[in-house]
């Protein structure tokens, strides 16, 4: 089998045991060595990263380990290397890690959570990317409304009612972005969704997945653990920031770009599936896609993140 024989070929002796996990962006695997242990190798998507950025991002990583802090970092060959090349293919190898998700209505997660990402963020602050992406209104909204109006995937019977929404949306964003250009930003995790952590018995939250890793403000990492009604919200941004503020000073400036960023997560959400629709993976996914149903359900998230946007904004 192919990915064996390439991870075998890097030094590894694995016996056999392969088994697809969760991911459609990569192609990952559990994969079983001959001592019995298990590693998770990821294929990188062709053409999505440059070896520069890949590397960043595994520097990165590496740097938040040697930093102690609960991250899973991609596991280095006998020379040195984490990333590795099998004919068009790249990829990288990690430790097999256990757990639980995180209980965002715990407090005390919360607090951890935001601990953390203080500790997480007070690192990245420390250097700067130069291959990864930014997190900003022009690449997660207005490229994919653009891509998304210049797609057949967007029914013409709900073309309309989509563009006269997210055209609504993109300007208050990007109205709500220029308010923050004095924000610092800096390196970030940039998916830290409760399914990037991994809750273990040592009540320490490892975080994984760093795929995504970016330049952006620190809210971003901070928001996808914020939701519920505004005293729901309210209550669980305390925790998270109070946990935050024990190693690195927030900035509440930016608390206005919570719900921009949720606005541009929904946007971009649907531009990600349309640019990887020739995928047979997203296709079995995502079966609804192509009809009315995904884009009805679409356009009404859409039109209550519009309200949103007009709510109060939370304060700490």
């Amino acid at each position: 089998m192919q990915i064996l024989d390439a991870i075998d070929a890097q030094g590894w002796q694995t016996d056999g045991r392969v088994s697809a996990l969760n991911s459609y962006e990569n192609r990952v695997y559990n994969i079983g060595l001959e001592d019995g242990k298990s590693i998770v190798a990821k294929f990188y998507r062709p053409e999505r990263w440059t070896d520069e950025a890949i590397l960043e991002e595994h520097a990165f990583c590496e740097s938040l380990v040697d930093a102690d802090l609960p991250v899973i970092a991609p596991i280095k060959s006998s020379s040195g290397q984490t990333l590795f090349n099998s004919g068009l293919f790249r990829f990288c190898l990690f430790p097999l890690a256990g757990g639980r998700p995180p209980e965002l209505d715990n407090d005390e997660h919360l607090a951890v959570i935001g601990r953390t990402l203080g500790r997480l963020h007070l690192l990245g602050e420390t250097r700067s990317f130069t291959h990864r992406p930014k997190i900003d209104a022009a690449r997660l909204g207005d490229e994919s409304v653009a891509h998304l109006e210049a797609s057949d995937l967007l029914p013409m019977d709900v073309r309309s009612a989509y563009l006269s929404v997210v055209k609504e949306i993109m300007p208050i964003v990007h109205e709500r972005f220029t308010q923050c250009s004095a924000v610092k930003q800096f390196r970030i995790h940039g998916d830290f969704h409760p399914g990037n952590i991994l809750w273990g018995r040592d009540n320490t939250p490892h975080v994984l997945d760093f795929d995504d890793t970016a330049t952006g403000p620190s809210i971003q990492d901070l928001w996808m653990s914020i939701s519920g009604d505004r005293q729901y919200a309210q209550a669980r941004l305390g925790h998270l920031l109070d946990g935050y503020n024990e190693f690195r000073e927030f900035d509440e400036r930016e608390l206005v770009l919570i719900e921009p960023l949720r606005a541009l997560r929904i946007i971009h959400y649907a531009a990600w599936i349309a640019r990887r629709w020739e995928d047979p993976a997203f296709q079995r996914a995502f079966p609804f896609f192509a009809g009315n149903r995904f884009w009805d359900e679409h356009i009404l998230s859409l039109k209550e993140q519009r309200s949103a946007l007009d709510q109060a904004v939370l304060i700490y």
